[in-house]
């Protein structure tokens, strides 16, 4: 057993700098110790997926990010850590639990199951793995071999963590308890979409700066963005569906200074509804959130969603977010995006279904896409 500082401490000379996750009863004095920090960024995850996203975000923009999670919840985040950060190499520290390991203590029901495969299921998904050192001379050797295998592979590596690998910890000071924002109760009135994915992608394209990063979420969406003009500052997301807003945060949050455009979809955006709430409470104020909606999964079959029963401007403000328009027109979201309001912004834009004929694939690789936006930010 170790005291959760000596990890910490020595995780944090070797650069990582932000953890993310959900709470387990078996890292509660490991959390407590990064929320009590002055000098490391804990940011609380609606679910473990989106703390997988968050801090390959954060990793994209220069800063290590650690995730933390409960074995009963390694499910949530298998999605990001198959098509997220093994598909464009982003090498994240993933501490995860090991509730109902077999021969250990007696655990609730529910842990049965994933305690038998949790080694299992990291071995399938190609995450090397060890145990959590529970002895002081354990730790830096433990995290040389996660930073070498980083560091070699650009993929994930994990600590599995046993009961009692850490000393209790009380928390001394609590997540800071945010005033929502006062803001106007009525958005204007929804008018039918008069414009594609298309218009308004060359109006946001139009809207940036050189020193902006913009994020397009998966489907057509990023491949409508590459289309119109392939930009080193931009990221096509594929797979992980859901994840874009949360890898906005955690990009936003590492590069406080620049401009953060993530450009979400309605069926993405619903998958994962939760991030609105995590986002709304860190409101960076660098993020700028568009929502591009035609209520359809459009390129699985163009399947409805249920978006148009949503509100989402509703959603966003109840969330935390301090600046909320609706935009119908792209001279409307060019004038939003060219003038940022230096708050936390949610636009949401209805759109017609439709894509280009002879829409191409983009020729760069995710891994490419990836390696170019890390130089991007490096050089500037």
């Amino acid at each position: 057993m170790i005291k959760s500082e000596y990890f910490i401490q020595a995780a944090q000379k070797k650069g990582f700098g932000l953890y993310t996750g959900v709470p387990c009863s078996y890292l509660k004095s490991f959390i407590n110790t990064v929320i009590d920090s002055e000098h490391l960024r804990y940011v609380g995850a609606a679910n473990e997926g989106d703390a997988v996203a968050i801090a390959s975000g954060a990793e994209l923009a220069g800063v290590k990010g650690v995730v933390m999670f409960q074995n009963s919840g390694f499910g949530n985040a298998v999605n990001p850590l198959t098509s997220l950060t093994h598909t464009f190499k982003i090498p994240i520290l993933v501490i995860v639990t090991w509730r109902g390991q077999p021969g250990g203590a007696p655990d609730e029901p529910q842990h049965q199951l994933m305690g038998m495969i949790t080694p299992q299921l990291l071995d399938l998904i190609q995450v090397p793995w060890e145990l959590f050192p529970t002895e002081i001379d354990q730790v830096e050797p433990t995290l040389d071999r996660a930073v070498a295998h980083m560091q070699q592979h650009q993929t994930p590596y994990a600590l599995v963590m046993q009961k009692g690998s850490v000393e209790s910890c009380p928390l001394s000071s609590q997540l800071a308890m945010k005033p929502q924002p006062i803001s106007p109760t009525n958005l204007p009135l929804q008018q039918a979409p008069a414009f594609t994915r298309c218009d308004i992608l060359q109006a946001i394209q139009a809207g940036t700066d050189p020193d902006d990063i913009l994020l397009a979420t998966t489907g057509y969406t990023g491949r409508e963005l590459y289309a119109i003009e392939d930009r080193s500052n931009q990221l096509y997301m594929v797979g992980s569906m859901g994840c874009l807003s949360s890898l906005g945060l955690g990009v936003a949050l590492a590069q406080p200074h620049r401009r953060v455009i993530a450009i979400d979809g309605d069926g993405a955006a619903l998958m994962r509804l939760g991030a609105f709430a995590t986002i709304g409470y860190e409101r960076p104020p660098n993020l700028l959130h568009i929502l591009l909606d035609n209520q359809r999964h459009e390129s699985t079959g163009g399947q409805s969603t249920v978006s148009a029963s949503i509100n989402f401007g509703a959603i966003a403000k109840a969330c935390g977010y301090e600046q909320v328009a609706v935009a119908t027109t792209p001279e409307q979201v060019k004038a939003l995006t060219q003038h940022p309001s230096e708050q936390l912004m949610f636009i949401h834009v209805k759109i017609k279904p439709g894509i280009p004929d002879k829409l191409p694939r983009p020729k760069i690789t995710p891994l490419e896409v990836a390696q170019r936006l890390r130089h991007f930010i490096q050089a500037r």
